[in-house]
């Protein structure tokens, strides 16, 4: 599924009325007739139960009046409640509410808190359709908007929300000081970002896109970004010929680990083992060396000079001859905080000919010099940081990169030439071309330590295999997301372990292909 911005979707409404000649009138009729038949199939046992339809003035209460003068007339028991003034309902919308009233339909106006409370005293509805605001809503609801979205989610009603649950912004997924959690919405034309996006997600219910008449040549003039769904990464997977052999699916080195921290190493071994790639090589500090030996039976090691356990600048050359007659490198998990191992992390990021995943200490390592990104060829890093990871990569607080995960992600991605893998709640891939994708897969059993790691293992074995940076991105961000749902199935989102998912992925794989 495409997903656009909300100026984005502004423009293909402005466009389609414009230069198509369709006028607002129509694509309002559109969308609340395609909105009535999906709730009509959603409902249809509660027929002909009360239903009460709370809407703005704006075009977002326009395509409310018009499901209620629909389903008016099929003979449901339909209560509108319009948040507003009669006079203050303008253009399309006080057409089509002169329209509803014109139908019969029962009408009361709440222009403010005590006109509200009146008039929710005496609904005794079975479904709440929320017609509220739309994707147009940019600031924090207030007053009897609030009340009512309050009223809204203490009914314990199930909700049908218009195009996007009032009070969530449609770019970034944010809650505008309150926002109506949905059981479905139907939204119009196309996807929005913030609908998908968390906390967005959380709101949105079952989220259902009906056409309502907006030219496809208008939509295709925009890039939006791709909601990855399982349709989309089947054809990904690399091939595995009958007469393969570990040489056929590709080598990689991972450089990582440290005292205290081995088991981010093999994971990322491990990870990248069961993604298919054939060999997997980990260069390790020698203090370490015996451990990885005894944690990692499938994977080679290879013992690295070291200082108290961290590898240094003193290792750089065996790793350049590590990564000859290699297919990709994994820099990163477990490697340490200090100087020495920021001093080799960015000789690695500056010469490497390899394609790279950078995640965990070899994110921390180039924050004071990500200009080295910029050395390499176009699109041939990944960097997988997590929210933490990418303020102290930015300068950015926390706070801004989650109010805007698909913009910050894209503009680093374009800024210094890498594929940026921003992980959490819906992961945020971002390629330096300008393609965005966000990620349907993953629950909280991930949060977890460990799972980075094997992440970071399964993109980088990928690209070992012959995928490009980007879609190994991709694919591997979907597939261990989708392993993690798997587990869920069975032992719930709490408890799981990093290993767990490491003996999850090639049954999901199996799954996905069959």
């Amino acid at each position: 599924m495409k997903l656009y911005r909300a100026d984005q979707v502004r423009g293909f409404d402005r466009q389609t009325i414009e230069e198509m000649g369709i006028s607002g009138l129509v694509l309002m009729e559109n969308a609340g007739v395609a909105a009535t038949e999906l709730f009509c199939a959603h409902f249809r046992a509660v027929f002909p139960g009360a239903v009460v339809v709370l809407a703005g003035k704006g075009n977002n209460g326009g395509d409310g009046y018009v499901m209620a003068r629909h389903l008016h007339n099929r003979g449901w028991q339909v209560t509108t409640l319009v948040l507003a003034e009669e006079k203050a309902v303008g253009g399309d919308a006080a057409v089509n509410l002169r329209a509803l009233t014109a139908c019969g339909g029962t009408v009361t106006f709440c222009p403010h808190e005590a006109s509200l409370d009146q008039a929710l005293v005496r609904i005794n509805a079975r479904v709440i359709i929320d017609a509220l605001f739309g994707t147009g809503l940019t600031s924090p609801v207030r007053d009897h908007y609030a009340r009512a979205i309050d009223w809204i989610n203490r009914s314990g009603l199930p909700v049908f929300s218009v195009d996007i649950p009032s009070g969530i912004d449609a770019t970034s997924g944010r809650v505008l000081g309150a926002a109506v959690k949905a059981k479905e919405t139907v939204t119009f034309a196309v996807g929005k970002i913030g609908q998908v996006l968390a906390p967005g997600c959380e709101y949105a219910g079952r989220l259902h896109v009906v056409d309502i008449g907006i030219p496809p040549k208008v939509i295709d003039r925009e890039e939006g970004a791709v909601f990855v769904e399982a349709a989309d990464v089947a054809a990904l997977f690399p091939a595995r010929p009958f007469a393969g052999h570990k040489g056929t699916f590709g080598h990689l080195v991972v450089v990582g680990g440290s005292t205290g921290k081995s088991g981010a190493a093999a994971m990322t071994a491990e990870g990248a083992l069961r993604s298919g790639a054939g060999l997997v090589t980990v260069g390790c500090p020698a203090s370490i060396h015996d451990i990885l030996e005894i944690k990692l039976t499938e994977a080679m090691t290879v013992p690295l000079p070291d200082a108290a356990g961290s590898l240094d600048l003193r290792a750089y050359d065996d790793i350049k001859r590590l990564w000859l007659h290699k297919q990709a490198l994994a820099l990163g998990p477990g490697l340490g905080l200090s100087e020495g191992g920021a001093a080799l992390a960015g000789c690695i990021v500056r010469d490497c000919p390899l394609p790279l995943v950078i995640d965990a200490d070899g994110i921390n390592a180039l924050c004071d010099q990500k200009d080295l990104l910029t050395v390499r060829p176009v699109g041939t890093t990944v960097l997988t940081p997590h929210p933490g990871e990418m303020a102290r990569l930015t300068g950015m607080s926390v706070n801004e990169i989650e109010a805007d995960r698909v913009r910050v992600a894209g503009d680093f991605a374009k800024k210094y030439g890498a594929v940026l893998v921003l992980k959490g709640a819906r992961t945020v891939i971002a390629s330096p071309e300008g393609d965005l994708f966000v990620n349907s897969t993953g629950n909280p059993g991930l949060a977890t330590g460990g799972m980075g790691d094997v992440l970071t293992g399964v993109i980088a074995g990928l690209i070992a295999q012959g995928l490009s940076p980007l879609n190994a991105a991709v694919l591997g961000t979907f597939w261990h997301g989708r392993a993690a749902d798997d587990l869920g199935q069975i032992l719930g989102n709490a408890g799981l372990t990093a290993t767990d998912l490491l003996r999850q992925l090639p049954l999901t794989r199996h799954q996905l292909l069959t």
